[in-house]
């Protein structure tokens, strides 16, 4: 398997270290023969090649096994004339990664006020509100004059239709429970449309149970009761807060694994931001990098049916359960350890067979 890795801005160089050295010891203990290929994006790539994307970055990474991208400053790419481009905008739209997948769990020996709970939210990922995303050409706000914007949502068949199809499968997999998240009552055609294709789909899957959630009812309930929810679908921006605030309610937003998946790629990619007032201080949580590898690690394993990534996959994730419950983590999490540490304490693990 060959990864090509993107460390990315702020604290993106530090949590990729610790995952390489992850991946490295996964690819040895499970012999997986991972190759990897790293590039600057971001800032570092702005400056050396005008771009945050480097010249022909795209056809390397279409010509790998997957793709594992660090956090990037987005909020400083603002003019993409400029060369300034939104390296997680850039591969989600080009290689058409249209499912993100977010898994949110409780872990032994971390505080939890709401219970245990497991659960995942599969979130469309190339269109909805997302202006950067849902045109041809051009953006979706719409300056119509220096007090009036315009911001339009693009929702389509297609693509409801493929992330339905996702969050089944996946539900199938799991404990065949359904949870559709909308707007219906206010976006009576766009979100009435995302609820109808959801259940028809649905109906192809015998077994499953499905129920939809008005998004506003949904904070609550899943803050309330947690475990009550399996997989829940629904479009680009409101599975992205929902999918933030699920990893939170696990016990820190860098426990939150993420997934980009389309038809024949996929990209890992943490859940969190760069964070650059706490890059350079080795304090950063790795976690959510190290469990979006895993993921892909599954991903490939599945697709390629090599069932040896799919057990390196369960491997990680359980090694980062043993260090939550032993301490060996960050301070964020209960831990006293560094970024370097913590992903040491993983490869440790993973190497003791206790994983």
């Amino acid at each position: 398997m060959r990864i090509v890795v993107l460390p990315g801005d702020g604290i993106g160089p530090e949590i990729s270290a610790a995952t390489y050295n992850v991946l490295r010891a996964a690819s040895e203990h499970f012999q997986l023969g991972i190759q990897t290929d790293e590039h600057e994006v971001g800032h570092a790539s702005l400056k050396q090649f005008g771009s945050t994307i480097p010249p022909g970055l795209l056809e390397t990474v279409q010509a790998a096994d997957g793709l594992i991208l660090g956090p990037a400053a987005t909020f400083d790419f603002k003019d993409e004339q400029r060369g300034e481009i939104n390296p997680s905008k850039y591969f989600r739209k080009n290689l058409d990664l249209f499912a993100n997948v977010r898994p949110a769990r409780t872990y032994p020996g971390l505080r939890n006020r709401l219970g245990d709970f497991d659960l995942v939210v599969v979130r469309e990922n190339t269109e909805g509100f997302y202006a950067d995303r849902n045109m041809e050409q051009g953006n979706g706000e719409i300056l119509v004059t220096s007090d009036v914007v315009i911001s339009l949502r693009r929702i389509t068949r297609h693509c409801c239709e493929r992330i339905a199809q996702a969050a089944c499968q996946l539900a199938m997999r799991r404990r065949k429970h359904l949870t559709i998240v909308h707007k219906a009552n206010v976006l009576k055609i766009g979100d009435g449309m995302f609820i109808d294709i959801c259940r028809e789909a649905a109906r192809g899957y015998p077994g499953l149970e499905v129920d939809d959630i008005l998004v506003d009812a949904m904070m609550a309930h899943v803050v309330r009761q947690p475990d009550r929810f399996d997989v829940i679908v629904s479009t680009n921006m409101f599975g992205d807060i929902l999918s933030d605030l699920t990893a939170e309610l696990s016990g820190s937003l860098g426990l939150g694994g993420s997934l980009n998946v389309g038809a024949k790629h996929a990209m890992a990619q943490a859940a969190h931001g760069s964070a650059p007032d706490i890059a350079g201080r080795d304090i950063a949580n790795p976690f959510s990098l190290i469990l979006s590898t895993a993921l892909l690690l599954a991903w490939h394993g599945e697709r390629t049916g090599a069932p040896r990534f799919e057990s390196a996959a369960r491997a990680i994730e359980g090694a980062v359960a043993t260090a939550i419950q032993s301490g060996r983590a960050t301070k964020d999490v209960g831990g006293k350890l560094g970024t370097a540490a913590t992903g040491q304490a993983i490869v440790d693990i993973l190497q003791s067979d206790k994983a």
